[in-house]
């Protein structure tokens, strides 16, 4: 019996496949470390934890009412959005979903025809082109200029811009390129776009991990009542407050657009587990402490992961102001290692250093490799010394 065709035309997830292969070699005894998930290594809050024991010690276990989150959570979202980036929705405009990857997800179906163009910035997250090839959209990829300011202009987007397209993916911080718009880029994109009938998808799963310069964050949908009108802001609370394994994101925009990702929920996964959303709450509204330690200390890790990068021959990296990934540019350390584009490489330093990396070309560039300094600094160390005795010093 053959398959689908839209799921032949699906490639796998190169950041999972990296986890498998690493943990395949582990299971042979080798000491894999591994630099390829986007997962904090910190704990989930014990306050949140306590939220969901307590939820599933009263009962909270049966089917979420509504599908789309429970009031509860979904004023939680409210209050995050208007407490972090000034912007302010009803719980009307609000959907709960499992994880930021069905929001993103279901807001692609709600939206995309058959032939319909998503504009997708290089490099990207490996589930957007797949996710648009799967609502039968047409992914135009922009590619920036420079390989080390990953960043595109406003002339670049709106040079994409046909009378086919739908849909402007925007993702800052970003995973897996590491960097982050300032406020007055973001409006300078909104602005050069005004007028343009087009949603833009707002990925700021990372929007509470900046660094340095870019510590400000400006939401597009808060650049103002155009862009409020036209945004789908998506978020999770897996990166922030460590909740990968939770499966809980949340989306907020336009009433019409959030109550078609609801149908579609209703039919798909009937949304999020109800004692995590109980959870969520607690992790939206409650003790935000910890929010501002773990920033500080993403922040740290990734200026010494940039610096023992850019001190190995063959390897060049800007330093991170956003997320927690490196993505530096390895078109040289190909040369040394005489080795063709980024998974060829990524396949030699597992097999000799045995270290994990995730290919560049799973993003849509493929001169580059990612590194996510989610890990200790000791770990961090191992690492960069394992691709330093490979590769040799600068």
């Amino acid at each position: 019996m053959d398959l689908s065709k839209r799921v032949q035309a699906l490639a796998s997830s190169a950041t999972l496949e990296v986890a498998a292969k690493a943990a395949e070699l582990r299971r042979k005894g080798i000491d894999v470390l591994g630099f390829g998930a986007g997962e904090p290594d910190f704990p989930t809050p014990p306050q949140v934890k306590a939220a969901a024991c307590q939820a599933l010690e009263a009962g909270h276990t049966g089917y979420a009412k509504p599908s789309h989150g429970i009031p509860e959570a979904r004023a939680a979202v409210c209050e995050k959005f208007r407490r972090d980036n000034g912007l302010h929705y009803t719980p009307e405009q609000v959907i709960v979903t499992v994880g930021g990857k069905e929001a993103l997800f279901l807001a692609a179906a709600a939206l995309l025809n058959p032939g319909d163009e998503a504009i997708l910035p290089v490099p990207y997250w490996v589930s957007f082109p797949e996710q648009i090839k799967l609502c039968e959209g047409r992914v135009v990829l922009v590619e920036p200029r420079d390989s080390r300011d990953l960043r595109l202009t406003p002339e670049q987007i709106l040079a994409a811009v046909t009378p086919r397209t739908k849909i402007l993916i925007f993702n800052s911080p970003s995973n897996p390129g590491g960097f982050a718009y300032n406020p007055a880029e973001v409006r300078a994109i909104a602005h050069a776009l005004s007028g343009r009938d087009l949603v833009v998808f707002s990925d700021e799963m990372y929007d509470q991990l900046r660094f340095g310069d870019r510590r400000e964050h400006l939401s597009f949908a808060a650049v103002d009542d155009e862009w409020r009108e036209k945004t789908i802001t998506f978020n999770a609370a897996s990166k922030t407050h460590s909740m990968t394994g939770w499966r809980v994101g949340y989306a907020a925009g336009p009433e019409r657009i959030i109550k078609a990702m609801a149908k579609i929920q209703s039919h798909t996964t009937s949304g999020t587990a109800t004692f995590v959303q109980h959870a969520l709450v607690e992790a939206l509204t409650g003790d935000q402490s910890h929010v501002e330690s773990r920033r500080a200390e993403f922040e740290r890790r990734g200026l010494h992961m940039c610096r023992r990068l850019n001190a190995i021959a063959g390897v060049s990296c800007t330093q991170p102001s956003g997320a927690f990934y490196c993505f530096p540019d390895f078109t040289e350390a190909y040369r040394i290692l005489g080795v063709r584009g980024s998974v060829e490489c990524c396949n030699v330093i597992l097999e000799k250093a045995h270290v994990a990396l995730v290919p560049g070309l799973a993003f849509g560039s493929d001169n580059h490799v990612r590194l996510s300094f989610a890990n200790s600094l000791d770990y961090i160390d191992q690492g960069m010394d394992r691709l330093e005795k490979l590769l040799g010093r600068r």
